[in-house]
């Protein structure tokens, strides 16, 4: 069972430098009770049988602003309500975790000594900041590896073997830790799929938030055809009565939900997981709509960037209506049909189960697998490194797709419709700017997308210009030692001839 602080984790699909700094953002407190007292920047360390995780409160406008950040797992701006303070007694609620803090602030109003509840009990005291904290403490960074000639997919596994010696010795990738890592690379048409650890080179893995770029794909199919608009409004997708058009000002459209500028926080206020290692299935369509009536479908006045897997799933949710099809059926109907991906889907063949490896959390324990329904769009889909590979070819060169995509009527708009998902449409800063989903690193012109769920992290690029995508699927989840990115990125330099990320532990 998971420490109960470590269940923060379970509200992320994805990490990465454009998603570790999100705006706090909260529902009203009561109105009865304002905190103006404990208004500002709180920072604390919760001790969970010796992991030690950073936790930062913030709060302002006396309580009606709420943001709980756990720092270390790169989770910012986690929605908090109900937020009371009675004398020097502060209460709130953190529903996308199920966690609640009660403390006592002092009576100089530095500190909080209170205690955070999820699941379980664990002390936690809260000090008064004068500046947030905006991302994980830096570690001294590794020197790169030496630039070497471009390597090429008939010499990569080769070339890893030697520069994953120490992870797998004593790294993450050590046999204790149970990790498995597949590796898929296509290089001027040439595959090659190879794994590491416990993982086999068909091993089937979660893929997480690598399934926003197939919603953005599927959105984009259904523009082709004609059965959306990138500029409709969401609201003209969900079933009648369930949000009102704003009064005034413009209403959040499937464009907004697919470049991240909805405005929409990451995750829903009426998340509450029945079951918190399978943290997504109990939250369905009725819970969705429920939601969006009571926030709104308002699109704040320029609205700046912000990653939310609420956003994607509700986009997913929403081209589901429109077709008249579950998303499982409309992703294999538009996507992984027409590509001939057999081994892509949001609910496991029997072929694929028998192939599906084990999870594993951040202490290395076994995870559940994550189910998704109403929020699948957003990282619902599972897959292995030669379908992704199909896929991220096809990406590479959507108008050379393979025959027999033609053949069905999805297959003839698809070209069209996966270079539109290319199309930038707004800056994210870090030298990034984002498409549909899709993140493009310009000083690259790489497009790229990551993921992580409860037990694995996937990463995925690729570059027309250089001909070359990478795909990397991992059974461990996200985490500050995880190397699942960090081995996506030495790949593409590798490739590249460039200097490399380090992999040394």
């Amino acid at each position: 069972m998971k420490k109960p602080c470590l269940r923060l984790l379970l509200i992320l699909f994805a990490t990465g430098s454009f998603a570790c700094a999100a705006p706090a953002q909260g529902t009203p407190a009561s109105a009865a009770a304002p905190a103006s007292g404990a208004s500002g920047i709180w920072l604390g360390t919760l001790d969970a049988g010796g992991t030690k995780l950073r936790i930062q409160l913030r709060l302002g406008n006396n309580g009606q602003e709420c943001a709980l950040d756990s720092i270390d797992q790169k989770a910012f701006g986690i929605p908090c309500n109900n937020v009371q303070l009675t004398g020097d007694a502060l209460t709130l609620d953190v529903p996308a975790v199920n966690g609640k803090f009660a403390g006592t602030l002092s009576a100089d109003g530095q500190t909080i000594t209170g205690t955070w509840t999820q699941g379980g009990a664990l002390p936690l005291v809260l000090t008064r900041q004068k500046e947030a904290v905006t991302g994980p403490l830096a570690k001294p960074p590794k020197p790169p590896d030496p630039a070497m000639p471009p390597v090429s997919v008939a010499d990569l596994h080769s070339i890893l073997d030697h520069d994953l010696a120490g992870q797998l010795s004593s790294g993450q990738l050590a046999p204790a830790t149970h990790a498995g890592v597949t590796v898929g690379v296509i290089e001027h048409g040439k595959r090659l799929v190879f794994s590491y650890g416990t993982a086999k080179p068909d091993s089937v893995f979660e893929i997480g938030s690598i399934s926003k770029t197939f919603t953005a794909t599927i959105l984009a199919q259904m523009v082709e055809q004609g059965k959306v608009r990138l500029d409709e409004p969401v609201r003209d997708l969900l079933p009648p009565g369930t949000v009102s058009k704003p009064e005034s000002g413009a209403e959040i459209t499937l464009l907004d939900l697919s470049d991240q500028h909805s405005g929409l926080p990451r995750m829903p206020d009426n998340f509450h997981p029945a079951d918190p290692s399978n943290p997504y299935a109990d939250y369905d369509a009725k819970a969705l709509y429920t939601y969006m009536g009571k926030h709104g479908i308002a699109l704040p006045t320029n609205a700046p960037f912000g990653y939310s897997n609420l956003g994607v799933g509700l986009l997913g949710q929403a081209l589901a209506n429109r077709a008249n099809l579950p998303y499982p059926a409309l992703l294999q109907a538009q996507v992984t049909g027409p590509l001939g991906m057999r081994d892509t889907a949001v609910t496991l063949t029997p072929a694929m189960q028998a192939r599906f490896i084990q999870g594993y959390d951040g202490d290395h324990k076994p995870a559940h697998a994550w189910d998704l329904v109403a929020l699948a769009g957003a990282g619902g889909i599972r897959s292995t490194a030669d379908d992704m590979l199909t896929y991220l070819q096809a990406e590479q060169h959507p108008d050379a797709l393979p025959a027999s995509a033609k053949k069905v009527p999805a297959g003839k708009t698809l070209p069209q419709a996966i270079a539109m998902t290319h199309v930038i449409r707004a800056d994210v800063g870090g030298g990034m700017h984002i498409a549909l989903n899709w993140f493009h690193i310009d000083a690259t012109g790489s497009y790229w997308h990551n993921g992580g769920t409860g037990g694995y992290s996937s990463y995925a690029l690729f570059n027309s210009d250089k001909d070359f995508a990478v795909i990397v699927l991992s059974n461990t989840t996200v985490g500050p030692d995880s190397i699942t990115d960090t081995l996506g990125q030495h790949i593409a330099q590798r490739l590249s001839g460039l200097p490399a990320v380090s992999l040394t532990p």
